[in-house]
């Protein structure tokens, strides 16, 4: 399926909206979204039902050309089939009518895209971890979401609602302004609309082609480096010299106090129990939805503060440094894990990459592996060790004395100077910077095999010798069961 494309001068662009559903629609809203689960559990077992009966059929020692034919799993061929089983099928023959067939649709594309992925991953052509084989949604855990591409979506005139296939018109918590205004001057068109229910409300986004906007920058000759820590969140240095801190909300650990009573409440209720099928009770549903709120109301918060953070830097300097964080990694360190995932560390570079583009500014990533920290700004001197507890750098060539947060960040407002990119809008570099003698990596050296093989003792192997592993073998056919 070929990728949607906008017209040149435009860009693809949502806005999302707080629903205000009654109970009826919200019943109706709840159906859609269980129908798309329902759809993509039935397009999983239609296609991996012929691959299990291959692996039995192999079994039996019957031929490669004899064995039942691999079921497709295209959008087009899933959307045939499920078309031509709805109307027999037990489990839709009674109430598909119900639901828009956008709702279906959503359901076999993510059903298509799951298996595109799990086949490129397969193949070794996909990037990051590889992806397992697509499982069924359990109706408990499935994120409740629905996309429209079709039909009757606009915005009212009115400002204060939207319309859906369907689903009707429905009333929205805030005023729907900043779309309507586009829509109606000509320069903005909806493509296609999503409602999900994520922290107790539902929301509805639309997906719409509009003109590209550049917002000036403040200050486009300015670099800034950005250093992002636990005590303090963010240390921008840039490149006249300033140095501000902001410090960290803490909005998590502000409401522990609130969590934990909440949480002991819910803990004195009886709750389920799948392994006997208790249902809740009432007492237990009213008390973990009260802790339901907390959360929501932290997450609310941190989005909150980090969108003004990144709003703020991205719209006074022309040229953003960040660092290349291993978040992942570092969420493993037990101590600091809670404190890690609060500050949101990979949501602040993920801000900062959309929005230097929408601005027309550049951002710059420093390698995983440049000692920021290590480096004195003033000299250029390189530290071998640093341990995370001294705070204070002080160099050992030019006796600079400086707080090691402040220090990082003017490294990495000078790395500005020395990236390679071309600079127009929205051009991401990263900076190449070399490793400086001296200065450790602190990497995991890869173990050798214990079993011993045809090479050197140990189970090493000479590089004319080493074996490529399965998940980096292309495959001719349909990838097989593991």
């Amino acid at each position: 399926m070929r990728k949607f494309r906008p017209q040149p001068g435009f860009v693809v662009q949502a806005f999302r909206f707080a629903l205000d559903p009654n109970a009826t629609q919200e019943t109706a809203l709840r159906s859609h979204c269980g129908a798309a689960r329902a759809a993509y559990n039935w397009a999983v077992g239609w296609v991996t039902a012929s691959w299990w009966q291959r692996h039995a059929e192999a079994t039996y020692g019957i031929g490669e050309g004899e064995l039942t034919e691999w079921r497709p799993w295209s959008l087009p061929a899933l959307r045939k089939a499920f078309n031509g089983a709805k109307h027999t099928d037990p489990r839709f023959a009674g109430w598909w009518e119900d639901n828009s067939k956008e709702a279906y649709n959503t359901g076999l594309s993510n059903a298509a895209a799951a298996f595109d992925n799990y086949a490129k991953s397969k193949q070794g052509t996909r990037r990051g971890r590889p992806v397992g084989m697509p499982r069924f949604k359990s109706k408990r855990k499935a994120r409740l979401a629905c996309r429209f591409t079709t039909g009757t979506i606009r915005v009212e005139p009115d400002g204060r609602h939207v319309t859906l296939p369907r689903l009707g018109t429905i009333r929205v918590h805030e005023p729907t302004a900043k779309l309507l205004t586009r829509v109606q001057a000509g320069i903005a068109r909806i493509l296609s609309a999503t409602v999900r229910h994520e922290r107790g409300r539902w929301f509805v986004s639309f997906q719409t082609e509009t003109a590209r906007e550049f917002q000036r920058v403040a200050r486009p000759g300015v670099a800034v480096g950005i250093d992002l820590g636990v005590k303090t969140l963010a240390v921008l240095a840039d490149s006249t010299g300033q140095i501000r801190q902001v410090s960290n909300p803490r909005h998590l650990d502000t409401a522990l106090r609130h969590l934990r009573r909440a949480s002991r409440t819910v803990s004195r209720r009886r709750g389920p129990d799948r392994r006997t099928g208790r249902k809740p009770s009432r007492r237990w549903e009213k008390a973990n939805t009260r802790r339901n709120k907390v959360h929501h109301r932290v997450a609310n918060l941190r989005t909150d503060a980090l969108h003004k953070l990144t709003t703020a830097v991205t719209a006074e300097y022309g040229t953003v440094v960040v660092e290349d964080l291993n978040v992942a990694g570092m969420l493993r360190n037990r101590r600091l894990a809670r404190r890690i995932a609060d500050a949101g560390f990979a949501e602040i570079r993920r801000q900062l990459t959309y929005k230097t583009k929408r601005n027309g500014c550049r951002i710059v990533t420093a390698d995983r592996w440049y000692p920021s920290s290590k480096t004195c700004s003033g000299c250029g001197a390189v530290k071998a060790k640093l341990p995370l507890h001294v705070r204070t750098y002080t160099c050992d060539a030019c006796g600079l004395v400086i707080d090691r947060d402040d220090n990082a960040a003017r490294n990495l407002a000078a790395l500005a100077a020395t990236a390679t990119g071309t600079g127009v809008a929205g051009d991401q570099d990263t900076a190449k910077v070399s490793k400086p003698r001296g200065a450790d990596r602190k990497t995991r050296t890869t173990r050798p095999g214990r079993k011993a093989g045809a090479g050197r003792a140990g189970g090493t192997t000479l590089p004319h010798q080493r074996q490529t592993e399965t998940r980096d073998r292309t495959q001719a056919q349909a990838p097989r069961l593991r």
